[in-house]
């Protein structure tokens, strides 16, 4: 049985590809990912703000009071050879490929163009295999239109395939106008792959504390809907891989994604929850269901459920919405 895919123009023995979670801060849980067979892995993000925030405090205590002794300045080295929190990611990097054979993933999580950009070629260097480019966005200026939003994404890919040579996805939340459109354009600006999708986290309020609190939901199965739409749709219409994300926890949601063309199938809320030793069983009720169908590759199946290769494309649009509502029988 060839379970195998092709991914950022990567062989990986798997499409199941655990995605960024704390899990990733530990070196030997992910050694135990790979163990359990995962195809590759996505670190957790590296944020925008992490690397300004630590830019501008080392500059300031390096050149505070320095106006007073101009010589003064000499006597310290630049920022840049000082070893802060996103250095430390860099060598996380580092240890994380000494550590294992499978491709790793690393991740940047901005919202706009700036030197964190620069640091996808640090990445590079430091061994990463690919790049995911995380754009966790939430438009709040009233005056800002959606053409501004989405040409936003598409300078800072180019800005960021500008500065690498490895293959770099973008992972994107379905909140634009035109979905099909949004993604020819990232597809056209150089995309390697398109990640869907990004969930965003609502905030909740604490009415004893009176104050805004995060609030972290693990995605369950039904999530899976939004993803495997879209790549249904997109597959066969643009030259980016796809990978699917959230809502991934069975072996059958894994197939689901390969039969509508995704690449690859991003687990994260499934490993959280059951542990890292549920990827084994995961890929086992997946080569079960394919040897019960004569199913020898995952090749073979990829893109058979697609809306290209649907015998009702309409299935995927608005007619399937119809369908839905006036064949609804409650029970009451």
């Amino acid at each position: 049985m060839d379970i195998s895919t092709t991914y950022l123009g990567m062989k990986l023995r798997s499409p199941i590809v655990a995605s960024a979670s704390p899990i990733m801060e530990h070196v030997d849980s992910i050694k135990r990912l790979e163990d359990a067979g995962v195809g590759a892995v996505v670190l957790y993000s590296l944020f925008e703000e992490q690397i300004r925030r630590e830019r501008e405090a080392l500059y300031y205590y390096l050149t505070h009071g320095t106006e007073s002794f101009a010589e003064a300045l000499t006597y310290f080295p630049e920022p840049v050879t000082f070893h802060a929190k996103p250095d430390e990611y860099l060598e996380h990097i580092r240890r994380v490929k000494a550590s294992v054979n499978i491709p790793v993933i690393a991740s940047l999580n901005g919202a706009t163009i700036g030197g964190w950009t620069q640091f996808a070629k640090k990445m590079q260097d430091a061994g990463a295999d690919a790049l995911e480019l995380n754009v966790y966005n939430i438009p709040t200026d009233m005056d800002m239109t959606g053409m501004e939003v989405e040409q936003m994404y598409i300078n800072i890919l180019a800005a960021v395939k500008s500065a690498v040579n490895i293959p770099v996805a973008i992972k994107l939340s379905p909140y634009f106008s035109n979905m099909a459109n949004m993604a020819k354009r990232l597809d056209h600006a150089g995309a390697d792959a398109l990640v869907l999708f990004n969930r965003f986290y609502q905030p909740d309020i604490d009415l004893d504390a009176l104050e805004v609190k995060p609030n972290v939901i693990l995605s369950n199965p039904q999530a899976l809907r939004l993803p495997l739409r879209w790549i249904a749709i997109l597959y066969g219409k643009v030259k980016a891989n796809l990978a699917a994300t959230s809502g991934v926890h069975t072996g059958e949601d894994v197939l689901k994604v390969m039969m509508v063309g995704a690449n690859v199938a991003m687990m994260t809320s499934a490993i959280l929850r059951n542990g890292i030793d549920h990827v084994r069983q995961v890929e086992k009720d997946m080569v079960d269901w394919m040897d019960r169908h004569e199913y020898v590759s995952i090749e073979q199946m990829r893109g058979s459920m697609s809306q290209v290769n649907s015998a009702d494309p309409a299935a995927f649009e608005r007619a399937q919405y119809m369908r839905t509502l006036t064949t609804y029988k409650p029970t009451i």
